[in-house]
């Protein structure tokens, strides 16, 4: 009886706390960009290592991609309006950068299930190597502000990019990763 309780009241702040991120979200997309351009992790700074899973449930460590070429992650949500306005622009990269960066989405675990990221991921051929932040380790440690966070890690492992919301030039941005 007391585990029951326990992990019910576990589950209420766990949803407490996620209500808490996507208010702070809806709140930093509704500040000014140069204010957005100050959040999530330094550019700069060498991209951290984060353990997520596959969506066939193996784990993957993000440190796995990074200095071997340029790198664009998104962290994105089913629900998320402003990853869907990103899937043109994600596609357009991903066509036009074929090759020459690894594109991963990482999907954060805020009320949505591994099944329907899969089920999403396959109905709009998403652009993108789909991972699964089951525990938010790759959202804590890319200081992650809210979903459509993208950052771009240049081939030596430093973050070159990070930016937030549906209206994100992706090209540029991975022109910047690219040296171009």
């Amino acid at each position: 009886m007391r585990s029951e309780i326990r992990s019910k009241v576990k589950g209420q702040r766990s949803q407490r706390a996620n209500s808490v991120i996507l208010a702070l979200g809806a709140l930093l997309l509704a500040t000014p960009l140069a204010a957005q351009d100050e959040v999530g992790i330094k550019r700069g700074s060498a991209a951290p290592s984060a353990v997520l899973e596959k969506l066939d449930g193996t784990s993957v460590d993000l440190k796995s991609y990074i200095g071997k070429g340029p790198v664009l992650i998104e962290f994105w949500a089913t629900w998320c309006p402003n990853c869907k306005q990103l899937e043109p622009a994600m596609h357009a990269a991903a066509k036009k950068y074929a090759g020459k960066i690894k594109f991963v989405g990482v999907a954060v675990s805020v009320n949505q299930s591994v099944e329907r990221v899969k089920a999403y991921a396959e109905k709009h051929a998403l652009p993108l190597e789909v991972l699964w932040d089951r525990k938010g380790y790759a959202s804590d440690a890319y200081e992650v502000p809210a979903t459509s966070y993208i950052v771009i890690i240049d081939a030596k492992g430093i973050v070159v990019y990070t930016g937030v919301g549906g209206d994100q030039d992706i090209d540029s941005a991975v022109r910047k990763a690219l040296g171009t």
